[in-house]
């Protein structure tokens, strides 16, 4: 059974129809890059995914928990689906552990004990394990981006989605977070990663989704997607500079 299923998907702000019927497939332990110019309807994808965006149209189930227009198991949906976005979002009052614990306490109802387990355990997985008492400011952007990752690993989620994590980072940053996914990846969780990174998805990705105009335009393999493109759309994003 996939772990993500994603049917007719449709999607409207306001006269405008950003998603245009799109369908997808992630089995377990899949890492998809998601591809495209911008407006093409990528992060708009990867919110619907998560429930944070409504669809008007079509049909999301993630590890079971089935999504649709009416927004119903939303809720439960949320728990099995962790998200990072461009912004890390952390709470600057609160230590790093902190940030972490507080997930797992007030949406889980985790006691103190586990949620300071789960976060230890993930800032061990991004390689930030001495920065628990740390606070956010002290931090460089590439670790705060590891902080915010840590934070979704302690839920424990079935499917790590993020959305152009690297876009805010020079490149020096941007290489510490691309090697904490692709750990990610290699120790088997279902990803889905909008990305302008080139190199980074056709080396870690599973397959490729290249999205145009709102809907899925070509998917497969990442070595033939950014090998043998078989649109011209495609050949010609490819071919912009972006790497």
């Amino acid at each position: 059974m996939p772990v993500v299923q994603v049917e007719g998907v449709r999607k409207s702000f306001g006269a405008v129809e950003v998603l245009k019927g799109i369908d997808l497939t992630v089995e377990r332990g899949e890492v998809i890059a998601i591809i495209g110019r911008s407006g093409s309807g990528k992060s708009t994808l990867l919110r619907c995914i998560n429930g944070l965006e409504g669809i008007q149209a079509g049909r999301i189930e993630v590890s079971g928990h089935k999504l649709d227009a009416s927004g119903r198991g939303l809720r439960d949906l949320r728990k099995d689906v962790g998200i990072v976005f461009q912004s890390y979002n952390l709470f600057p009052h609160l230590r790093v552990g902190e940030n972490i614990m507080l997930a797992p306490r007030v949406v889980l109802g985790v006691g103190k004990a586990e949620a300071r387990q789960r976060a230890e355990e993930a800032l061990a997985e991004v390689g930030l394990a001495e920065r628990f008492e740390a606070w956010p400011d002290n931090l460089s952007g590439g670790q705060q981006q590891r902080v915010a990752i840590a934070r979704s690993l302690a839920m424990k989620p079935k499917v790590m989605l993020f959305d152009e994590v690297t876009s805010a980072l020079d490149p020096e940053l941007t290489g510490e977070v691309l090697q904490t996914m692709e750990r990610l990846a290699q120790h088997g969780m279902t990803m889905l990663l909008v990305t302008h990174e080139m190199a980074f998805a056709r080396r870690v990705a599973t397959q490729t989704i290249f999205m145009h105009q709102g809907k899925v335009w070509e998917v497969g393999p990442s070595e033939r997607i950014f090998g043998a493109p078989q649109t011209p759309e495609l050949r010609q994003f490819l071919g912009t500079g972006l790497k």
